[in-house]
């Protein structure tokens, strides 16, 4: 609810405590020759002055603490810890002077996959006992829908939606997030008919689809179907699903709690469906013939994104 434009130089350099950064490169952010203890009591120092040596001994152990390592890390230089153990030295650094915003620019992505799926869950934790603002920047939409109360995309400046991870999956404003966050079945085509809120899809391939209509201009507009691979159904029952369309099996590859089948349907041959890992797919068989439906509510009518 600030808005910071306006400030004067004198203005911000006293609004430099409150907003802090962890840097992507935590060993490059560390200066080698300081320990722990004085890397921390640095931005004190700076910032809190007005502390003695004893107080901002505590505040040092108190920032430790938060990030989880222990007083007797205070001696410790940077070389002695793990990537992990380094980037919560940066984290506590930021911290010790009580921001009211943090920083992180692709904190994680200098980490190895099991330490940077352990430092995400240790990121959020440090939130929320903190709760201090984190404004975390990353190019992983996993480590974005997985430690995020918002989520902002952007695309060349701007952003393109700001929502909860779970309504940025599930109702994406705009084909260029659609296709962004998540796997994503997309399907070309003109918009023939409007009602309410749904509206009749001719596709490229020829078939007609009913969608959701989620931001399309009107009747004869180009538009970008959007279908998740999890929300399709192989064979259902009849009269389930308004769109039913057959499709033929190209390749199934099992990927232990899900079957990534790729097909041939409404004239596309690289249409993805996440079957769950269950009795059907020992029936399935490459080149085998069958029946995709899918609810009008998963397909979405949204605008053509060109860059994508």
């Amino acid at each position: 609810g600030k808005d910071l434009s306006s400030l004067n130089a004198n203005s911000r350099r006293l609004m430099k405590k409150d907003f802090q950064i962890v840097f992507q490169d935590p060993f490059g952010s560390l200066s080698p020759r300081q320990t722990v203890g004085e890397i921390i009591g640095e931005g004190l120092r700076v910032h809190e002055s007005e502390l003695n040596k004893i107080e901002r001994e505590s505040e040092i152990f108190a920032a430790l603490e938060e990030v989880e390592l222990d007083s007797g890390t205070m001696d410790r230089y940077p070389h002695e810890f793990s990537g992990g153990q380094r980037q919560r030295v940066a984290v506590a650094r930021a911290l010790a002077v009580e921001p009211s915003v943090l920083l992180l620019d692709e904190p994680l992505s200098a980490l190895d996959l099991k330490l940077r799926q352990h430092m995400r869950a240790e990121l959020r934790h440090i939130q929320r006992m903190t709760g201090v603002t984190f404004i975390y920047i990353t190019h992983d939409q996993g480590e974005a829908l997985t430690m995020s109360d918002r989520v902002a995309v952007f695309d060349d400046g701007r952003i393109q939606q700001l929502a909860p991870p779970d309504e940025l999956y599930e109702s994406p404003q705009n084909s260029f997030v659609a296709q962004f966050i998540g796997e994503n079945n997309t399907l070309m085509g003109s918009v023939t008919s409007i009602n309410g809120e749904s509206c009749q899809v001719q596709v490229d391939g020829g078939d007609q689809v009913q969608a959701l209509k989620a931001n399309v201009e009107g009747v004869g507009s180009r538009t970008t179907l959007s279908l998740r691979p999890e929300r399709v159904e192989v064979n259902p029952e009849p009269g389930k699903y308004p769109n039913l369309f057959g499709a033929r099996i190209e390749e199934l590859i099992f990927l232990g709690d899900h079957i990534r089948t790729r097909a041939s349907v409404c004239g596309r041959n690289d249409f993805i469906v996440k079957i769950p890992n269950a009795t059907q797919h020992t029936i399935l068989q490459e080149g085998d013939m069958v029946k995709f439906g899918w609810s009008v509510e998963d397909c979405r009518a949204l605008d053509v994104f060109e860059g994508v």
